[in-house]
C-alpha cells in the first residue's frame, strides 16, 4: 500500500473573484508562493519518498520547495492537471449565470451530469487522474507521496475512489483549501482506498 498527500497548489491571482482556473496558467499570489514556503517546511518533516505535480506552473512550482526539502525530484504528470473548463476558463459563477444561464443551472444541478459549455467531461478527468495516482503508487509501494494538484480534480478522483457518485463532488467536498493536507491511503488488492484526512490545514499564512 501507498499514502498519497494530495495538495491543492498555492493562492492564485484569480482566487480573490474565485475564477474558474482550469487549463489556464494562472499565476500565484504571493499568499500562494507563503503557503509553498509552509507546504515545504512540513514536507521536510514528513517522511516523503517522492513529490509530483501537476504540469501546470502553479502546481509544479508550490510543489518544488516540497521536493528539495525531501530531498527528492520533483516529477510531472499530465494526468494530474485540472479539468478543462471550456467557456467557464476564467469567469467567475454570477459571470457564467449571465453568459449561459441555463447551462450553469445544470452544471450546479449535477456537475458530472452536465460540465460547463466546451468542458472536459469530469469521467474522462476522473478517470485519468486516478491512473495517474495508481501508476504512482505502483512506483513507490509502501512510501508516502507528495501530490500537489487542483481543487476540481482532487474531488473528483476522491469520490471515484471512495465510491461515490462523481455528481456528488461539490457537496460531499464543498471546499479544498490551497496547501491544505488530504491523505489517502491505496491498496494494492482491487484498488481499494481509505481516506485517513481530508483539507487539513498545516497552519496559518498572513
Amino acid at each position: 500500500m501507498t499514502d498519497l498527500v494530495l495538495v491543492r497548489h498555492g493562492e492564485t491571482v484569480w482566487h480573490a473573484e474565485n475564477r474558474y482556473a482550469g487549463v489556464s496558467d494562472v499565476e500565484l499570489t504571493p499568499r500562494g508562493h507563503a503557503q509553498a514556503a509552509q507546504l515545504a517546511a512540513w514536507a521536510a518533516g514528513a517522511g516523503l519518498s517522492a513529490v509530483w505535480a501537476s504540469t501546470l506552473s502553479r502546481a509544479r512550482i508550490t510543489a518544488e520547495a516540497s521536493a528539495a526539502k525531501s530531498g527528492v525530484a520533483l516529477r510531472t504528470d499530465a494526468r494530474l492537471r485540472e479539468l478543462d473548463f471550456g467557456e467557464g476558463e476564467g469567469l467567475t459563477s454570477a459571470e457564467m449565470t449571465e453568459r449561459f444561464p441555463g447551462a450553469r443551472a445544470a452544471f450546479e444541478a449535477d456537475p458530472a451530469g452536465h460540465p460547463l459549455p466546451g468542458g472536459e467531461d469530469p469521467h474522462a478527468a476522473a478517470a485519468r487522474f486516478v491512473a495517474a495516482l495508481h501508476d504512482i503508487a505502483a512506483a513507490d509501494p509502501g512510501g508516502r507521496v507528495l501530490v500537489v494538484a487542483h481543487t476540481t480534480a482532487i474531488r473528483l478522483a476522491l469520490c471515484r475512489l471512495i465510491g461515490v457518485p462523481l455528481g456528488e463532488y461539490r457537496r460531499l467536498f464543498p471546499r479544498l483549501d490551497n496547501c491544505a493536507l488530504t491523505e489517502l491511503r491505496l491498496r494494492d488488492e482491487g484498488g481499494r482506498a481509505a481516506l485517513l484526512q481530508y483539507n487539513s490545514p498545516i497552519g496559518a499564512v498572513r
